[in-house]
């Protein structure tokens, strides 16, 4: 399918607002845009926001040159592509901004880390079922959520880590079913693993109302607990029912503040409160 083919299927012949640039879907525009788009500390604290609500992600892996006697019935010539596969994960204390992994260590994923191989978390926003309707078709479409990946390396969580911090439990608040194949049980072996984040690509939406690119990772390892609480992404709750809350990531002054609620919506965007 051609590029042009392809940006067209994300765009209806008629919509609420006026249609989007093709070229602004996966880039930021070179001239300021009409909307506000957000700083990269910005989009680090919605990415960290995304984090901290979700558990369930992509987790991606590269396959080794040569196969380990347990891969004997895996497809030849596999070496060196890519696999991506579901996998659970939460934000535990002492790392939030690290994902936290229970690894069993059969799996292909881990078996690909164990070879050599980095590994890629990928997540998007997902709003809450009960979230405010828009009469813009553009404000859930997936194609302008957030969405964004951690590129790192996993490494084994400390022993006396896991206890003092109580991974365990943590993990488990997250995901009940995965106390069946914790360290230590009958079925899998299985430790707990840390993904330390060395880079974040991050695409907040479309290009002329999100940045999108490359947040440094001091960016994403320096955003507070607290500035992840009072983020809010669109469809959390509405705007309109705390304002002047807090700072909020429009132009006021351009909208005017009793138009606020109504912006919020239809530009699908994110706030602190």
């Amino acid at each position: 399918m051609r590029l042009p083919t392809l940006l067209a299927a994300f765009l209806p012949v008629a919509s609420a607002s006026p249609p989007l640039e093709p070229q602004y879907l996966l880039s930021n525009p070179p001239s300021p845009s009409s909307f506000q788009i957000p700083t990269i500390h910005q989009s680090a604290i919605q990415a960290r926001r995304i984090l901290h609500l979700s558990s369930i992600a992509t987790l991606s892996t590269i396959f080794p040159r040569s196969s380990s006697t347990l891969d004997r019935h895996r497809p030849q010539n596999l070496g060196g592509d890519p696999i991506g596969l579901m996998d659970y994960y939460a934000s535990c204390a002492p790392f939030p901004q690290d994902p936290t992994i229970l690894a069993i260590s059969i799996a292909t994923s881990f078996r690909n880390a164990a070879a050599g191989s980095n590994i890629t978390l990928s997540l998007r926003y997902h709003p809450p079922a009960s979230h405010p309707p828009s009469d813009d078709i553009y404000t859930y479409s997936p194609a302008n959520l957030p969405r964004f990946s951690l590129l790192g390396h996993i490494e084994p969580i400390p022993t006396e880590q896991v206890a003092k911090y109580n991974i365990s439990g943590c993990f488990l608040e997250h995901h009940p079913d995965a106390e069946a194949w914790t360290p230590g049980n009958e079925i899998h072996e299985s430790w707990w693993g840390r993904l330390v984040v060395e880079e974040v690509y991050w695409i907040g939406g479309f290009g002329d109302r999100a940045y999108i690119g490359w947040i440094p990772v001091e960016e994403w390892r320096g955003v507070t607990t607290e500035e992840v609480e009072r983020c809010r992404l669109v469809g959390e709750e509405n705007i309109s029912e705390k304002l002047g809350g807090g700072d909020v990531w429009v132009d006021e002054e351009k909208i005017g503040q009793e138009r606020l609620g109504s912006e919020y919506q239809r530009r699908g965007r994110a706030r602190l409160v």
